[in-house]
C-alpha cells in the first residue's frame, strides 16, 4: 500500500531471521511465503524485514500486500459494509480470482497489473509488475494464509493486543462500527491460524505451528 507507515522495531527483525533461517531449507525458487493475522499485529513490518533480509542474501523476492484485493474500494468499503451487515465482512472481500491470477503470473515468470491503494487519496492504482527472474514472494494482509503458499505464517496477536499499534498508525477512525468489524474480522482471521506452518507469539518468538 502506498503512504502505509511501517515501524520496524528489533523483535520485528529477531522474527524476520528467524523466518529466513526456515526459508532457506525450503529453498527460494519460486517459493511463496505468507504472512497472516489481525490488524496491527505487524504483518506488513515483518514481511518487509524479512525482504530485506533475503534481499541481503541475493534473493529477488517481491511483496504483494493481500489487502490491496478487496473488491470494494476503500472509499466506499465502510458504507458497502453497512448496507450489507457485519457478516459480510470476511476472506469473501477479496477478489480471490485476481489474487490467484497475479500468483500464477509469478509462477510463470509473466507481467502483471497489481492493485495498489494508496492510503492518501483512497484510490485503486494499478502497479505494473514483471515476475521473470523474481525467485520469491511473500504475501501479507489479513486473509493472506488463504491463498496457497510454501510457508504459512501467523502471528498470534488478535485486535485487543494491538490497539496501542493501531492508534499509531491511524489508518482507519475508531468508533463503534470498526469495533465491530475487527471483531467480526478476529472470528474469521482466527480460522486460518490452524493452517499456519509457524506461529509468531504475542512476545513475537517464531515456533512451529505443531509445537
Amino acid at each position: 500500500m502506498l503512504e502505509d507507515v511501517l515501524l520496524i522495531q528489533k523483535k520485528h527483525r529477531t522474527a524476520a531471521g528467524r523466518i529466513v533461517q526456515l526459508i532457506d531449507r525450503i529453498g527460494v525458487d519460486k517459493t511463496i511465503l505468507s504472512i497472516g493475522g489481525e490488524s496491527g499485529s505487524g504483518k506488513s513490518v515483518v514481511a518487509h524485514a524479512t525482504a530485506r533480509l533475503l534481499k541481503t542474501e541475493g534473493v529477488r523476492v517481491k511483496i504483494i500486500h493481500t489487502d490491496n484485493y478487496y473488491k470494494i474500494p476503500p472509499r466506499q468499503r465502510t458504507q458497502w459494509r453497512q448496507a450489507n451487515g457485519i457478516d459480510s465482512v470476511g476472506v469473501g472481500e477479496y477478489d480471490l480470482d485476481l489474487l490467484a491470477k497475479h500468483i500464477d503470473a509469478f509462477k510463470n515468470n509473466r507481467k502483471a497489473q497489481l492493485p495498489c491503494v494508496d492510503l492518501i487519496s483512497d484510490q485503486v492504482d494499478q502497479l505494473s509488475t514483471d515476475f521473470s527472474g523474481i525467485q520469491m514472494i511473500i504475501l501479507e494482509g489479513l486473509y493472506a494464509l488463504s491463498a496457497a503458499s510454501d510457508l504459512k505464517t501467523f502471528i498470534d496477536l488478535t485486535y485487543e493486543d494491538t490497539r496501542g499499534a493501531q492508534q499509531l498508525r491511524r489508518k482507519e477512525r475508531m468508533d463503534d462500527f470498526r469495533l465491530s468489524i475487527l471483531q467480526q474480522e478476529h472470528r474469521a482471521i482466527q480460522a486460518f491460524r490452524g493452517q499456519a506452518d509457524i506461529l509468531i507469539t504475542k512476545d513475537y518468538r517464531v515456533i512451529s505451528n505443531s509445537a
